[in-house]
């Protein structure tokens, strides 16, 4: 049975930095692109970021030069880098495998989601 695991949210103050993880089991996605979605209380869920198999990587224009996406296959593990965080990026961080090499932006491309991590940054 595939799992993901999220990790590593929690309480942090506006300008601070997180590291969440992703750990997978089940079965390996080293061919299968990868993401991290968020969704904040009353707002539909937003792509964050996205890793294909061959390692490229995007970011939302809302997060680019704060958060960072990678990936370790041998740990079958993807990991989000968030720094400078803000009261806004408050939410519910949500990791994906995509049912194709690369990531989308459409969550509907996604068969495997975690149970998410909450994220909270404080003014």
């Amino acid at each position: 049975q595939v799992q993901l695991v999220e990790s590593g949210g929690g309480l942090v103050q506006a300008g601070g930095s997180l590291r969440l993880s992703c750990a997978a089991s089940g079965r390996t996605f080293i061919n299968s692109g990868m993401a991290w979605f968020r969704q904040a209380p009353g707002k539909e869920r937003e792509f964050v970021a996205g890793i294909s198999w061959t390692f490229h990587t995007y970011v939302a224009d809302s997060v680019k030069g704060r958060f960072i996406i990678s990936r370790d296959n041998a740990k079958n593990t993807l990991y989000l880098q968030m720094r400078s965080l803000k009261p806004e990026d408050t939410a519910v961080y949500y990791c994906a495998v995509s049912r194709d090499s690369d990531y989308s932006s459409d969550y509907g491309r996604y068969d495997y989601w975690g149970q998410g991590t909450q994220v909270t940054v404080s003014s």
